[in-house]
């Protein structure tokens, strides 16, 4: 790397839920949870690259994330 190149983290995070319910109101508000809950895990550098599975605060599982990490040299 020479004095004008710098590295960046690059995230490649994508989400995939099926959530149902009852009424739009009761899945909006799983669903808003569970991406909470994502939140809260990234901000904790709770994720390794790679698929992992996403379940609900019931245990049931609803979808899965895919973490990729990766740098990029910038000129």
């Amino acid at each position: 790397m020479n004095d004008n190149e710098e590295a960046v983290t690059i995230l490649k995070f994508d989400v995939e839920l099926s959530v149902s319910g009852p009424i739009t109101a009761v899945v909006n508000k799983r669903t808003a949870a569970v991406l909470r809950s994502l939140a809260d895990r990234l901000e904790k550098d709770d994720f390794e690259d790679g698929f992992e599975k996403i379940t609900d605060a019931s245990g049931e599982e609803i979808g899965e994330v895919y973490v990729d990490y990766s740098e990029m040299e910038t000129f």
